[in-house]
This record gives structure tokens, C-alpha cells and sequence, in this order.
């Protein structure tokens, strides 16, 4: 099983700064990756889990400032994070130019719904308390963060 997706042919979500690459369906139920370019000062995630899959991020511009359990760490071009199952995660881009990012995440449920579902939010035209709704559908878990909620931006 062979996946390519061309980069013309790939779905950008531009209120988001999301591009769709593979989803769970697409790879026969090995992962889902898309890249996402954050704007400085921007919260790419707020702080959450995933019960079943790993993501791994692995930074193609700028630099990223990634909350792994209550640890803060910023990554630069170059760098590769994997962020193992269970473990409360954030991201945003650090410094004053656009981070873009690879994320692959293992073990995954098919979440490109949840993308489009976060660009109808990022437009005003679904709620954030319905993307809230869907953690169990997307294995995207919502959690409490002191470290990030006081970090220094």
C-alpha cells in the first residue's frame, strides 16, 4: 500500500493554517498527517490528550513552544518531538515568525473531520463547546494545564 498525495492535491484549511494529508481511511489504518503553519502569538492547541494515538511533530520552520505533560519546551527547525499516548500537550508558535509543522499521529482515529470541524469553528459558524463534544470521536481530549495556562508568552 502506497500513499502519495501531491502537494496541489492536498486540502488546505486556510482559517486554521491546517493542510490535510493522509487520514486513517487513506492509509489503511496506520495514521493521519497533516502540516500547520501557526501565526506568532496564535495558540496552535490548547492543552489536551490523546488516549490512543502518538503524535509526533517534527518542526519544517520556525520554532515551537510545546507543553509535554507540565514540562515546556521549544522546538526549532529541525527537531522531532514524539508525544506518547495520555500525555497533556499544547503548542503555539514561539518567536516572531510563522512555525509550520509535520504532525503524523499513530494509533489514530480518522480525524479530518476534526479539522474541518476546528476550521468551521475558527470561522464563527460551529461552536467551540461542539468541538468540546467530539473528544471521544477524535481521541482529542481536553485537559487542565497550570504550566501553560502561566507561561510566559
Amino acid at each position: 500500500m502506497t500513499v502519495l498525495v501531491r502537494a496541489d492535491e492536498a486540502e488546505v484549511l486556510s482559517a486554521s493554517g491546517v493542510t490535510l494529508l493522509a487520514d486513517v481511511p487513506d492509509t489503511h489504518g496506520h495514521l493521519t498527517s497533516h502540516r500547520s503553519i501557526f501565526r506568532p502569538g496564535k495558540e496552535g492547541a490548547p492543552p489536551h490528550q490523546h488516549r490512543e494515538a502518538a503524535e509526533l511533530f517534527f518542526v519544517l520552520k520556525g520554532s515551537l513552544r510545546v507543553l509535554v505533560g507540565e514540562d515546556l519546551v521549544t522546538l526549532e527547525q529541525g527537531d522531532f518531538l514524539l508525544v506518547p499516548p495520555n500525555t497533556p500537550h499544547a503548542f503555539e508558535a514561539a518567536g516572531d515568525v510563522p512555525a509550520e509543522v509535520l504532525f503524523v499521529l499513530t494509533q489514530a482515529k480518522p480525524r479530518f473531520g476534526y479539522y474541518r470541524l476546528l476550521e468551521s469553528a475558527y470561522r464563527g459558524e460551529t461552536s467551540w463547546t461542539d468541538v468540546a463534544e467530539t473528544s471521544d470521536v477524535y481521541d482529542n481530549h481536553y485537559v487542565e494545564s497550570p504550566a501553560w495556562q502561566t507561561r510566559q508568552v
